[in-house]
């Protein structure tokens, strides 16, 4: 008898604004273990030295306002599953003042999930067919942060996550 196979969720961290810090987002990788790492900007170097150490977990990065990078796209749709999920800086939106711009964008393109870094502050807000994620910083402040998406099918779920706590 076939038992109908159990999908399994992809774990993706998210991180953003790391200025330096790879040992954080190194120490991010090993707690969570993700499938999948997305990085939001602020330093665009810092991904690529991120990529070389794990080069079996696939990335995706885009370069923030503090990435001189004016060849590379300030933001990209990936299809993840079944999901539509952008990612951005964040600073072309505007998302230091409102998510205005965000949600007018996350409507018109449909989608699953709006990822974005620039305010240092994490969020998670649903709005609407959209999961707001912000990881905060993982470079920076007193409590660095970073954020975790999960994607099952057509299922998006995201949190952020204290780096010096148990996840």
């Amino acid at each position: 008898m076939n038992m109908p196979q159990e999908e399994t969720a992809m774990n993706i961290l998210v991180l953003s604004d790391s200025h330096g810090n790879i040992s954080n987002m190194e120490e991010a990788v090993e707690r969570e273990k993700p499938d999948m790492i997305l990085h939001l900007g602020d330093c665009w170097r810092d991904a690529e030295r991120l990529a070389e150490r794990y080069p079996d977990i696939p990335m995706e990065h885009v370069p923030g306002n503090c990435d001189c990078r004016p060849e590379e796209p300030a933001e990209k749709l990936l299809f993840l599953e079944d999901c539509r999920v952008l990612i951005c800086h964040g600073h072309t939106c505007g998302v230091k003042t409102s998510l205005l711009t965000a949600g007018l964008k996350a409507e018109q393109d449909h989608l699953d999930a709006f990822l974005f870094g620039h305010t240092h502050k994490p969020l998670v807000d649903k709005r609407g067919r959209t999961l707001f994620l912000n990881p905060g910083t993982v470079g920076k402040g007193l409590r660095p942060t970073y954020g975790i998406l999960t994607v099952e099918g057509d299922r998006i779920d995201g949190r952020t996550v204290f780096l010096d706590s148990e996840s």
